[in-house]
């Protein structure tokens, strides 16, 4: 049961999964996570995923797990029936910048490391460090008062 996409939406789907990719995520998981934000149905089956992005099934159930574990989609069942349908996990943004934040925190720390371990004689790759340094420490500061004054905005 294919889920059929005007042009313009399968356009979007490839465009959003290039984007996605760029952000490290693999082809099949950017599309399907494309597919489940783009499409008119919230949640969508293993069969619709499959067969209109016109992948094989291993792909998007690879590319589904990846999403699954991650955190990125979540499934649900129907009432009677075994199948499971999968939906886009929005809400958990908020949660994705913060392990983020942990990410920044942590790659600062091993940075600060590399840098102590660095040669003087480098000196312009050791001022690029230092200043990437920097701005993770700008970040990790910054990052926390914008989350609180979003949630201020937003009660």
């Amino acid at each position: 049961m294919t889920t059929v996409l005007t042009e313009t939406k399968l356009r979007l789907v490839e465009e959003l999964g290039v984007l996605h990719e760029q952000g490290g995520m693999q082809p099949a998981a950017a599309r399907v996570l494309s597919l489940l934000m783009v499409s008119d149905k919230v949640e969508l089956s293993f069969e619709e995923i499959y067969e209109t992005l016109k992948i094989s099934k291993s792909a998007a159930s690879n590319a589904i797990n990846g999403l699954l574990s991650t955190g990125r989609i979540e499934y649900m069942t129907q009432p009677g029936e075994r199948k499971r349908y999968f939906r886009c996990k929005l809400k958990n943004i908020k949660e994705g910048v913060q392990k983020s934040l942990s990410g920044i925190e942590a790659m600062n720390v091993m940075l600060k490391k590399v840098l102590d371990q660095r040669p003087a004689s480098t000196k312009e790759f050791n001022t690029n460090l230092k200043e990437m340094i920097q701005f993770l420490d700008f970040l990790r500061k910054e990052l926390p008062a914008l989350i609180a004054k979003w949630e201020a905005r937003n009660k």
